[in-house]
């Protein structure tokens, strides 16, 4: 069976480290075809730890406009940022994550 990167990244923010002392949540970026299972197997295999809930949600990526002026001549373009998709995982009491000091990847 071919393992995929279903982790992309973190997300360290101020309300997830708040969540992640109280609640015991953890925020990541996903991969956007991974399922909650794939979800779950990934960050208990690499963290050593046990989810006992996985919650997901599909983010819009935000449209963006540039304008440059070189050269007297005033260039503007727009694009848009990819859409992604974020995890909240749960772990169970007594686990934990230290998302500072794990391995990068």
């Amino acid at each position: 069976m071919l393992q995929k990167n279903v982790i992309v990244r973190p997300i360290l923010t101020e309300k997830m480290n708040f969540l992640s002392e109280t609640e015991r949540k953890y925020a990541f970026q996903v991969s956007r075809d991974a399922n909650k299972l794939e979800i779950k197997d990934a960050i208990e295999a690499r963290f050593d730890v046990k989810v006992t809930n996985v919650a997901t949600m599909g983010q819009k990526g935000k449209s963006k406009s540039l304008t440059v002026r070189s050269g007297g001549k005033v260039i503007r373009t727009a694009g848009k940022r990819s859409d992604w998709k974020k995890a909240i995982v749960t772990l169970r009491e007594g686990d934990s994550i230290d998302l500072l000091e794990s391995e990068t990847v």
